[in-house]
């Protein structure tokens, strides 16, 4: 049996950065955005229906770029994705009209949809299965660390409002300088399997418990960095205060992603996915009660991002254990669309809650999601034929 290579170090470098850049870029553009059409008197529910345009951008990629990159390569399809969301940045500040963003938006979307595509997949496909939870771990902290440092950034408009943009679009094109050095790798061909016939059902099939961490994750990150500045002006929290919370998130997620990666590794995915889920869903819960103490708030969004910074790299993890190597790149489209349902989800939802039923509702939503979430995995049962046929592959 042939055991798949560990990836060069030069190539995780740079794979890692591009999660960086590409959390940097989400975790500053939906927060700042939201807050600026705050300002201009925009409702928080039309808000949130803006923001919706990202991740319809990314929900309509799906639907296309795995036989593209299957065709042209990883590489190609991160330098793509590096132009379509670097060129939409740079133009925000230059068109600033409500129906110019949201189309900004849609493409920003694409360009971070294939880099994330082309990323996760090239960094599961080509780790070993026993140290796959601490390859996509360092996956979900490069984005963590990304996704923190992004909302620190609206600080920077301070200095002029194109300036957050503008290094936004610099660090693009650095990125495009190192992706460029790359020598491109390609998925692995859909062979004359069982689940050659339709790759998508038999994958939902084998492991659709693994894929709902998507749907979770992209809930809670749209939710959070569209409503939670909109919630924070509510409890009369400062634009330099809401800055500091955010990343609060992707502190915790980097202080637990890769021990819980290597936890993963030993006791198995699922239970680790449902302990976090529950006790993230009763921490949201508890988010209300801390009002506007900005002390209580950091520690409970620093918690809830420890348990859940990591469940879309966990449950893509989850479903290569669980799944033949040929099928992955279904996996990933899969997980990506469930993500883009989430984060369309949750804006529109939550800011329509905040308008119309109560500023705290978006807390009792992502809460409820997890604490269901963590119920469900009682009635999953995993099929062994998935990993032996995995190991069928790779011999």
């Amino acid at each position: 049996m042939i055991q798949p290579t560990i990836p060069s170090k030069k190539r995780i470098a740079i794979l890692l950065f591009v999660t960086l850049v590409s959390g940097f870029n989400q975790g500053l553009l939906l927060p700042l955005l939201a807050i600026l059409l705050d300002q201009r008197g925009v409702s928080s529910d039309l808000n949130g229906l803006n923001s919706m345009a990202l991740y319809l951008g990314t929900f309509s990629t799906m639907f296309f770029i795995e036989k593209p990159i299957r065709k042209f390569g990883y590489k190609t399809g991160i330098m793509t994705g590096i132009l379509f969301a670097g060129l939409a940045t740079l133009l925000f500040p230059l068109m600033p009209y409500l129906w110019v963003w949201f189309v900004l938006r849609i493409v920003v979307g694409i360009g971070d949809s294939a880099l994330h595509y082309c990323t996760q997949l090239w960094i599961v496909s080509s780790s070993p299965v026993e140290r796959r939870g601490r390859f996509i771990s360092l996956y979900g902290m490069a984005y963590g660390i990304g996704f923190s440092l992004g909302p620190m950034g609206m600080n920077l408009s301070s200095l002029g409002k194109w300036v957050p943009f503008g290094v936004n679009t610099v660090l693009f094109l650095i990125l495009l300088f190192f992706v460029s050095s790359l020598t491109s790798e390609y998925p692995e061909s859909v062979q004359q399997t069982e689940a050659a016939g339709n790759r998508f059902v038999f994958t939902y099939n084998k492991a659709w418990f693994a894929l709902c961490p998507a749907i979770l994750y992209g809930l809670m990150e749209a939710t959070m960095n569209s409503n939670f500045p909109i919630y924070g002006l509510r409890m009369h929290l400062s634009k330099e205060m809401i800055s500091l919370l955010l990343p609060a998130l992707g502190v915790g997620g980097l202080l637990f992603m890769f021990p819980l990666g290597m936890i993963s590794d030993r006791i198995g995915r699922k239970p680790v996915l449902m302990f976090c889920a529950m006790t993230a869903g009763i921490l949201f819960l508890i988010v209300p009660l801390a009002g506007d103490h900005a002390g209580w708030l950091f520690v409970l969004l620093a918690l809830i991002g420890g348990l859940i910074g990591s469940f879309f790299s966990l449950g893509l993890a989850y479903a290569a254990d669980i799944l033949p190597k040929n099928v992955l790149p279904a996996a990933n489209v899969i997980a990506s669309i469930h993500f883009s349902i989430g984060s369309l989800l949750g804006p529109s939802i939550g800011g329509y809650g905040i308008q119309y039923i109560s500023v705290s509702s978006m807390f009792i939503l992502l809460g409820g999601a997890f604490t269901l979430f963590s119920v469900l995995g009682f009635f999953f049962r995993e099929s062994k034929k998935g990993g032996q046929s995995d190991k069928q592959s790779m011999a």
